[in-house]
């Protein structure tokens, strides 16, 4: 049971982190061509839910809300809050 758990868990982190990337790369495009974004608080609520490893690397990839102290400050943050909880619920494993 435990490793089905596991599996779910890891395939849920993997489809929000590409989730993230992908809303990232999505909502740069839109802002070249003139296209209705997406919204910052959409962006930011993938990366609370577990997107942050995506979301960071969207940003990185693409320069995309670099300069945007929410966005500079706080999904590296939410990546390291992320990566602590990861850890924290491993070692209870």
């Amino acid at each position: 049971m435990g490793d089905c758990l596991l599996y779910f868990v890891v395939l849920c982190l993997f489809l929000v982190n590409a989730l993230a990337f992908f809303l990232f790369g999505m909502d740069k495009w839109k802002a070249r061509h003139a296209r209705r974004r997406v919204p910052e608080s959409a962006l930011l609520t993938v990366a609370l839910l577990g997107g942050a490893l995506g979301a960071w690397i969207g940003m990185k990839c693409w320069h995309h809300k670099t300069l945007h102290a929410r966005f500079r400050y706080g999904v590296p943050f939410l990546l390291v809050t992320q990566f602590l909880l990861l850890g924290f619920a491993f070692c209870k494993l």
